[in-house]
């Protein structure tokens, strides 16, 4: 287990720092402003501002959710890279953002809305996973969904999980206002 480092930086915000198992440092500060700075260090020091620094990236808090959920979703990537083997099965992630419909609600259960044949897997969350989640679980800005199903449906509950609205297509023969 990575033992991470926690250092509260006076009228910036925090630092997060762990050291990697070929003896550099990996940091994150996390400004009060809502941007994070990666800083890369090439020894272990534990001085923020030491002269080992070596690369410094700032990063919006959009970039840094992305970058959080690309690292993150490794691990769900390796577990379940055989059953993306599997004919019309498609395993994909829903990042969840705070304008989505979905933020700050329960997962509550896709059937009711339409949605039928499609697994929400997991709820990814920081460095823990929930497997299977209850219908009544919250989900929350940050949080990353794994969803299983045929690539219609899975995409059909990303709509629904952004909007709250599920799009129905008319059928190409359909009279006009049938």
């Amino acid at each position: 287990m990575v033992d991470v480092r926690r250092v509260k930086l006076p009228g910036v915000g925090v630092l997060h720092t762990f050291r990697t198992e070929d003896g550099g440092k990996v940091g994150v500060i996390t400004h009060r402003s809502g941007h994070s700075d990666l800083v890369a260090f090439a020894d272990y020091d534990d001085s923020p501002d030491a002269d080992n620094q070596k690369v410094s990236l700032r990063l919006d808090e959009d970039e840094a959710h992305t970058l959080a959920e690309l690292l993150g979703g490794t691990q769900i990537t390796e577990s379940l890279s055989s059953l993306e083997q599997v004919p019309g099965l498609s395993i994909d992630w829903f990042p969840v953002d705070y304008d989505d419909y979905i933020a700050g609600q329960p997962l509550g259960d896709l059937g009711a809305h339409g949605v039928v044949g499609v697994t929400v897997v997991a709820v990814v969350r920081g460095d823990s996973t929930n497997p299977a989640p209850a219908p009544d679980f919250k989900v929350f800005p940050g949080d990353t969904l794994v969803v299983a199903g045929s690539p219609e449906k899975v995409a059909k509950a990303f709509a629904y999980y952004r909007t709250g609205e599920l799009k129905t297509k008319a059928p190409v023969d359909a009279a006009p206002g049938a």
